[in-house]
């Protein structure tokens, strides 16, 4: 009889709504033993009725981290695919913005990202083989006024996973950066508010008002995908044979991220300057 083959384990963070949410469950749909991580375990409770497991998880809390991940091991005894999309976009001009708000997002963005990777990873070195997929953003390839500490969380996360892949390359480890662009999520609503709670009055209000009125435009248009969209990118991404380095998601995203590569800085500038 041939030897039966281990149903492969996902830990997906930032599971409560939006793009985790709809990964876990499309990951579920194809079999996988999947496992949502959020703070709000009850809000998980699509991915329970489809046959997955809910725990609760905060990457910025190494403890609840190291629980999660002993967890899946000693009930599956592996992890096969981790998936970072727990993040949160804080706006609002860099005079306004708190050094304690700028650090959470980094703690969240980037530091809870890597805190997670580091516990995962002695798993898959031990299987010989996984995949690490990064949810970064447009936001690592473009930039706008008044969301500077939000782009550097993920121009930091582009750079942590380059350097990461080559790393773990000779280990059958491969990392996956997806890209989104705009989604219809809650994290829409977060950043928007964020925008006007930091530099909705002062020096920055003009600008904070129009970039409002201009993101209220773009998340509710037809250049906005679903959370679904993602989801089928990132169910791709962990299991095709060969990935790509990097996934732009929707058509939209994609479009963007060419514009950059093709544009100087200056041209760049002026055309981004119009949000503001």
């Amino acid at each position: 009889m041939a030897p039966t083959t281990p149903t492969p384990v996902a830990l997906i963070t930032g599971a409560s709504s939006g793009i985790g949410l709809a990964a876990a469950l499309a990951l579920i749909e194809k079999g996988w033993a999947v496992y949502g991580g959020a703070r709000r375990v009850d809000r998980m409770q699509q991915i329970t009725d489809a046959g997955g497991t809910a725990i609760e998880l905060d990457v910025t809390d190494d403890s609840s981290m190291t629980a999660a991940v002993e967890r899946i091991v000693a009930e599956r005894g592996r992890i096969d695919v981790l998936v970072n999309n727990a993040g949160y976009g804080s706006y609002g001009s860099l005079e306004d913005v708190p050094i304690d708000e700028a650090r959470r997002q980094f703690e969240v963005n980037v530091f809870g990202l890597a805190r997670l990777t580091q516990l995962v990873l002695p798993i898959m070195r031990e299987l010989g083989r996984g995949r690490i997929v990064n949810i970064s953003s447009i936001g690592a390839r473009i930039y706008e006024p008044l969301g500077s500490w939000y782009h550097s969380t993920k121009f930091a996360v582009e750079g942590l996973s380059d350097s990461l892949r080559l790393e773990l390359a000779p280990h059958g480890i491969d990392v996956v950066i997806v890209q989104p662009g705009p989604i219809r999520t809650e994290w829409n609503t977060i950043s928007r508010e964020s925008l006007l709670e930091r530099s909705g009055q002062g020096a920055y209000a003009e600008q904070a008002s129009r970039m409002h009125a201009n993101y209220t435009r773009v998340d509710e248009g037809p250049m906005s995908a679903s959370p679904e969209e993602v989801a089928q990118t990132i169910v791709h991404a962990v299991t095709t044979g060969r990935p790509r380095t990097r996934y732009a998601v929707p058509f939209s995203a994609k479009a963007i991220v060419g514009l950059r590569r093709l544009l100087p800085d200056r041209m760049m500038d002026a055309i981004l300057s119009r949000l503001a």
